[in-house]
């Protein structure tokens, strides 16, 4: 595709001046210099065909490094092709062969004005370039205009000196060829494809680098797919591949040096994650062409020096249990950290880099990228490290590499950042590249950076750096165990179908018990992940089988059959028949973690009040406990204290148990401890927290909804976003299912929301359908979920008061023998409203009064709003409405808007309203918040501010979050100017 020379006018200018200087008798050189691609032969050809419509005669040549053998060949060409000279030849004297050329040049100046054109002149033999500079200092009494192009380009490898190097300025007249600016590529793209969008055309401008070669080569492929098609970010996608052929020849023309140091750059940026499809790893694009355009309306302002986004800061926190889709810490990024030596710039650091992996001399590494940011070829971005301008560039750059020799570079980039102490996801990313070789340097980088980010919750980081390392030549014992770690997290990043068969594949490779051990809990989790609960306890059974001379082991697994049960009623009534016997018969057997679990079901099924079930907990936590099970013992004291109303001592278990979990291995209570957690933050009615932390990734058995999701629909439901909490209940099939756990808890909060929409039927329905699966459980306690309540209500509603009394007088039965405040003062409110009359006045105090000290505030909430209403409808108003106001307030500061707009509908109809509440500056605080926020004012961390009050930091980080919100503050320096400021105003008040 040829169009108009763009921005060579002032060429164009010196050039027809000189030719008719010539035209006049009086000759010069013009020396035309440029980078390789910037144009020098199409301004050569366009001043050849200006000569000859002056009537200059012109003779050409073109400079080829295949004629360098022959001496004078380059003149030879030029003068040969005349015909009365086509046989003529230099003798062995070069100084009589230089006199005998000349001579023949001055007689076709004797018959009219000349331009001798000699294109790449840099290319000519030693002898021809000694003519044409012995000919520019004795053209200038002639009519021979001589014009020659020569490259100017920076090169890893110093080139020879120029050919103006021997001459007087006087006697040649040099212009250097600018690479095009913007505004030019984006006319040569408009003048190609007028339709094409400013995006497009930006990006089609990025990819040309200001090199008009490599521009006309793109828009020639480009032209079987103009836009709106995309400009590709691969070669492969170029017919008919005009474009990496211009690449390659610009590289061809730098020399191989000089092409090892560009191709070793683009295989460092293509493992940083810099673009789609530009290697092994997938990472998020920063040069998309969403990102490249210009956000002015003008497409040519400054396109081609542009800086390009830039990844974000690899340092910032991301929401826990999600890893980043992306290699978001760029080798660059790390390199630039990591080196010692803070004085080197960042491009600096990476020619260093660059040169250790390619061989090459640092300085000439560190001018090559300075020259090509220059002309285009290279970009800075923020930090100002230098980058390919365009994916596509950067792809062609490599498409002319060997595989082999490609992973060779990835290898060598690789050894070279580990010399110099770089991050360590920059050098196993830079391995991912690379081949196979032993390495045991390689093997120990894959497998610690794998570590590394699976801690810091980057899965399919770690994934991609374990699929590596077990590429590598490992004994079968390590190889179990990379494939443990790399199914278990293929399984965690909802790569379910790889990670189960990894899982397998570990399972039958020879390893020492305890790593089967961990293999086999690892994929009885992921088989109940995918709904297969038997075929879980059957793999851990089977194993169990061979562990006959490690009892610790085997109790491990034991506990682990009796945990994944949970999600099948079948399966589970035979693990806990079989774990109640053998805890009868040899109580040794079943070790603390299975006795803990016996006291869990316990519990649940209503044989066991809470003083009794912790006391028995807190004796089997002192005892010495296998790491393979201690897990099993927190998590399940954890459920049972958050049961027990013992929030602060389950939050510290809870964070025990997480703290002790693998990274990088399944384990099934890790997920139990994830689901205490949700039940501790809705126990305490933070309804903000359940909400910020959405259960988008949380763990689902097959299609079903996970307790997560049972959380959040209530925290909607009781927010006021009842239409959000619809769209959430809807997601679900419920009548598809499988039989879980999950499922009940998911039916009563669907109950609820059907509740409070007016569906008093239908949440009748889910709760009663919640209660025959957990009785078909044996699960009678309503510490799990109070159906029976619930239930009752919705009696009430319809006009079925036996009903409900049958209800309500059963779960209180129930909840005596747990005997907390929560279960005890939920079922005494139900069954006074039941009840009514004087007995029922008497049982809706008795609730108020229970749950004074329980953490369950949003239940004392529910018990002091029926009770106002119990007060007023017998008449006695002024407590009534004392009720209702209090409850009112205290909804309002939990966040409940359910019971808030309840309470107030209460008080109106009671001839009341409310008083108008502290809802900001200390007085808001409650007790808790106001100790901690006094606490964080002097000065404690927040671990400290645990320990002292014996919660856990979680604990803290809750209430002063509220405590902030109230104080209308940002920031832990601003809590004492504040409290100090309300001390004053809240007693006088």
């Amino acid at each position: 595709m040829n169009g108009p020379l763009r921005e060579r006018e002032d060429a164009h200018a010196l050039l027809a001046a000189e030719a008719e200087r010539a035209r006049a008798g009086a000759g010069r050189l013009v020396l035309l210099r440029g980078a390789s691609g910037t144009g020098r032969s199409a301004l050569l050809e366009a001043a050849a065909a200006h000569a000859a419509r002056l009537g200059l005669r012109v003779l050409r040549t073109r400079c080829s490094p295949e004629d360098t053998a022959l001496p004078f060949s380059s003149v030879l060409h030029l003068l040969g092709s005349v015909p009365e000279f086509a046989d003529f030849g230099p003798g062995g004297d070069d100084r009589g062969s230089a006199a005998r050329l000349w001579r023949v040049l001055r007689s076709y100046a004797d018959e009219g004005p000349l331009m001798v054109a000699v294109d790449d002149v840099h290319l000519a033999d030693e002898a021809s370039r000694r003519w044409f500079v012995e000919a520019a200092r004795r053209v200038d009494r002639l009519p021979v205009l001589l014009v020659a192009t020569e490259r100017s380009q920076y090169d890893i490898d110093p080139r020879p000196t120029g050919l103006s190097h021997a001459l007087s300025p006087s006697a040649v007249r040099t212009h250097t060829l600018a690479p095009l600016t913007g505004p030019a590529s984006a006319l040569l793209v408009r003048a190609a494809f007028p339709t094409a969008s400013d995006r497009w055309t930006a990006d089609c401008v990025r990819a040309g680098a200001g090199s008009p070669l490599l521009l006309r080569a793109l828009l020639d492929d480009l032209d079987g797919a103009p836009p709106p098609t995309a400009v590709p970010r691969t070669c492969a996608a170029l017919y008919p591949g005009s474009y990496p052929a211009a690449v390659s020849w610009w590289l061809d023309s730098a020399g191989p040096a000089t092409a090892e140091v560009a191709r070793t750059l683009a295989a460092l940026e293509t493992a940083s994650g810099t673009g789609p499809g530009s290697g092994p790893t997938t990472g998020r694009t920063t040069d998309a062409p969403t990102t490249s355009a210009p956000t002015t309306s003008d497409p040519t302002a400054s396109a081609p020096m542009a800086p390009e986004p830039t990844n974000p800061d690899p340092t910032t926190t991301r929401p826990t249990g999600r890893g980043p889709t992306s290699l978001e810490v760029t080798s660059l990024d790390a390199m630039a950290t990591g080196l010692t030596g803070t004085d080197a710039s960042a491009t600096e650091a990476l020619a260093a880099l660059v040169a250790d992996a390619s061989g090459a001399d640092p300085a000439r590494v560190s001018g090559w990228f300075t020259a090509m940011t220059r002309l285009g070829v290279l970009r800075p971005d923020a930090d100002g490290r230098p980058r390919y301008a365009h994916p596509l560039l950067r792809d062609a750059v490599l498409s002319g590499w060997a595989p082999a020799r490609r992973q060779d570079a990835h290898r060598a980039v690789a050894q070279a950042m580990l010399r110099r102490g770089d991050h360590l996801d920059a050098v196993a990313r830079q391995l991912l590249g690379s081949a196979p070789a032993g390495l045991p340097w390689a093997l120990r980088v894959l497998r610690d950076a794998g570590s590394v980010a699976a801690r810091e919750s980057r899965p399919e980081d770690a994934v991609r750096y374990l699929r590596r390392a077990l590429q590598e030549p490992l004994p079968d014992d390590l190889r179990q165990r990379l494939l443990t770690e790399l199914g278990s997290l293929e399984y965690a990043s909802a790569d379910t179908p790889a990670g189960i068969p990894r899982l397998a594949e570990a399972l039958d490779l020879p390893a020492q018990p305890r790593d089967q051990v961990r293999t086999a809990i690892a994929l009885g989790t992921a088989l109940v992940g995918r709904g297969e609960v038997r075929t879980a306890v059957e793999v851990l059974r089977g194993l169990e089988a061979r562990l006959a001379a490690h009892p610790d082991l085997a109790r491990a697994l034991q506990t682990a059959s009796a945990l994944l049960s949970d999600q099948d009623q079948t399966v589970r009534r035979e693990a806990y028949r079989w774990l109640t016997d053998t805890a009868e018969r040899s109580p040794e057997l079943v070790g603390a973690s299975g006795q803990a679990l016996l006291v869990r079901y316990a519990a649940t099924a209503g044989d066991l009040p809470a003083r009794e079930a912790m006391r028995r907990l807190r004796t089997l936590l002192t005892e010495p406990a296998d790491p393979l099970a201690e897990p099993f013992l927190l998590g399940t004291a954890a459920a049972v204290a958050q049961w027990a109303d013992e929030l602060d001592e389950a939050e510290r278990l809870v964070e025990r148990g997480l703290a002790g979990q693998h990274p990088s291995l399944l384990h099934p209570m890790e997920q139990a401890l994830l689901d205490t957690r949700w039940d501790i933050a809705a126990a305490r009615g933070a309804y903000a927290t359940v909400l910020a932390e959405r259960p988008e990734a949380a763990r689902r058995t097959g299609n079903g909804p996970a307790n997560a999701d049972a959380h959040t629909l209530l925290a909607l439901v009781e927010t006021g976003r009842t239409a959000e909490a619809r769209r959430l209940a809807d997601t679900f099939d419920l009548r598809d299912t499988p039989d879980s756990w999950e499922l009940n808890r998911f039916l009563y909060a669907r109950g609820v929301l059907r509740f409070t929409e007016g569906d008093v039927a239908g949440a009748l329905h889910d709760f009663l359908e919640c209660g025959r699966r957990q009785s078909a459980r044996a699960v009678l306690s309503p510490v799990v979920t109070p159906w029976r309540s619930a239930a009752a209500e919705c009696r009430l509603v319809l006009g079925n008061p036996q009903e409900a009394l049958a209800l309500a007088t059963e779960e209180l039965r129930l909840a005596r023998v747990w005997d907390t405040p929560r279960t005890m003062g939920r079922a005494l409110r139900v069954l006074g409203r039941a009840t009514r009359g004087r007995r029922g006045l008497e049982l809706g105090e008795e609730a108020v009064a229970v749950l004074r000290d329980s953490p369950a505030e949003a239940e004392l909430v529910s018990s002091l709003l029926a009770h106002g209403v119990q007060l007023t409808a017998v008449g006695e108003r002024g407590r009534g409405r004392d009720h209702l106001r209090e409850g009112a307030e205290r909804a309002e500061r939990l966040g409940s808007v359910r019971l808030l707009t309840y309470a107030e509908h209460a008080l109106r109809s009671a001839g009341g309203r409310r008083t108008t509440p502290a809802h900001t500056g200390s007085g808001a605080l409650t007790g808790s918040e106001r100790r901690i926020a006094e606490l964080a004012a002097e000065g404690r961390t927040n671990t400290e501010i645990a320990k002292l009050l014996h919660v856990a930091r979680r604990t803290v980080e809750t209430h002063l979050t509220s405590a902030y919100r109230k104080l209308g503050i940002r920031r832990r320096g601003e809590l004492r100017g504040v409290l100090e400021d309300d001390v004053p105003r809240h007693r006088a008040g």
